[in-house]
């Protein structure tokens, strides 16, 4: 009883503290949360809470704000996330359903999650090697030109002119096509080059010579691995808790400037059931030490494809946030699902 208590005095000092940026105390808690107690009562739970480091007081005489480790067992405490109206719901589904690509798919994303949380949005583009090859096409350009198209099942469209070593008929181009989908649709894009580099002694002979430079292109366009992309949105969320970070945001501001960090905070976000929640000095990478990072993996079929999540300070509304990275994950995972 005396635990659950002091867990519902923290969890008012951090509910109040995240609503006002002000010290809470005793006599508001008691007066605002009706926990059945006298501010005398709450006193003595927040000096216990005090002595073991789940709040602070900021100077003499003031109220009692969270410390790290208490929004920690706030967040680790939490019964419930705030759910989503039915029209807010069919709101965020009709903004992505309007995507008419992979690339409006991510920036529709994560700028909805910047103004769902107010925070910076992170959504990480499709990890490559958990594609799988959707379709192949070929169009026939010229005599000896034709473009392939290559399409994967999360969304991914590469389209190249292939330059033949001679002139190509419609049957033959129509041949390829067959034999190029029969071989790739539907495999991972980590076993292409196998795949490939067995097509053109598989084919008839009069198709190798093409086979040969549709491979190559192929193999430029699958296999060869960019560097992972991320959309970033509502850096400038950050100017309004500007007093959330001591002295200046510009450590923050450096960090979200590399791709390599933002990947990283994305990295951890492998479960399409789990959303994890790092909180203050939980980051190690340097310049977020006063944020917390809320991330979970979005994908299809039980299958994670890639990370999204926000970034903000600590005094953040971590029910709402939680909930909001779930909601727009769930409809990214689901639209790129329907890709395949």
């Amino acid at each position: 009883m005396l635990e659950e208590r002091r867990l519902a005095v923290l969890r008012a000092i951090v509910e109040d503290y995240v609503l006002t940026h002000e010290p809470v105390g005793s006599k508001s808690i008691a007066q605002r949360h009706k926990l059945g107690v006298s501010p005398a009562t709450v006193r003595n739970d927040m000096s216990a809470l005090e002595e073991e480091g789940y709040i602070a007081q900021p100077h003499t005489s003031a109220g009692r704000v969270p410390t790290d480790k208490g929004y920690r067992l706030f967040v680790d405490r939490l019964s419930t996330v705030k759910p989503f109206s039915p029209a807010e719901r069919k709101a965020i589904q009709n903004f992505l359903a309007g995507a008419v690509d992979l690339d409006d798919v991510v920036r529709r994303s994560v700028r909805l999650l910047a103004q769902l949380t107010k925070q910076v949005a992170v959504v990480q583009y499709p990890t490559l090697s958990k594609a799988t090859v959707r379709h192949i096409e070929l169009v026939h350009l010229a005599p000896s030109r034709v473009l392939l198209v290559l399409i994967t099942d999360t969304g991914r469209v590469e389209q190249r002119v292939v330059e033949l070593a001679a002139d190509i008929g419609e049957e033959s181009v129509s041949d390829l096509r067959t034999m190029c989908n029969a071989t790739l649709s539907s495999q991972p894009l980590i076993e292409a080059p196998q795949l490939l580099a067995e097509l053109p002694d598989r084919a008839p002979a009069r198709l190798r010579p093409y086979l040969i430079s549709l491979v190559s292109v192929m193999l430029e366009a699958l296999v060869e691995k960019p560097e992972e992309r991320v959309a970033l949105a509502g850096t400038a969320n950050l100017t309004r808790f500007s007093v959330d970070f001591p002295g200046t945001l510009r450590p923050v501001l450096e960090a979200l400037e590399e791709q390599v960090v933002l990947l990283r905070l994305l990295g951890e976000a492998a479960d399409l059931d789990t959303v994890r929640v790092r909180i203050g000095h939980e980051n190690d990478v340097a310049g977020l030490e006063t944020t917390s990072v809320v991330t979970t993996a979005y994908g299809a079929e039980a299958i994670p494809l890639g990370g999204i999540g926000v970034l903000g300070p600590t005094r953040m509304d971590y029910p709402g946030t939680i909930g909001a990275v779930q909601a727009v994950a769930r409809y990214v995972g689901h639209l790129l699902g329907g890709a395949s």
